[in-house]
Order: C-alpha cells, then structure tokens, then sequence
C-alpha cells in the first residue's frame, strides 16, 4: 500500500477508535449495558483494522 495512503487510513482509524471509546464510556454511564457490549464489539474490530493496517 502507498505510505501515504497507509498513514491517512491509520490516522482516520484512530479517530475513529477514540471516538467509539468516548462511545462506550458514556453508553457505560448512562448504565446502557446492551450499547455498550454493541460499542465495545465495533471498538475491536476497528482496533483490529488498527493491528492489521501497520
């Protein structure tokens, strides 16, 4: 893969795995147990797009 096209896909892959993280941290304090197992299962598989894009 092109590097630069590599990094843009890293970088739009954290964002999105920070955001879902906020995600499931608010989905857990507003004690919404069902969101947050669905977050927490799109937050590793982003993390693992994550893994294995580098």
């Amino acid at each position: 893969m092109n590097a630069p096209v590599q990094q843009t896909q890293l970088e739009v892959l954290n964002r999105l795995y920070t955001m879902k993280l906020a995600q499931v941290e608010q989905a857990t304090q507003q004690g919404n147990s069902l969101r947050s197992m669905v977050l927490e299962a799109e937050a590793e598989a982003i993390f693992n797009a994550l893994k294995s894009a580098k």
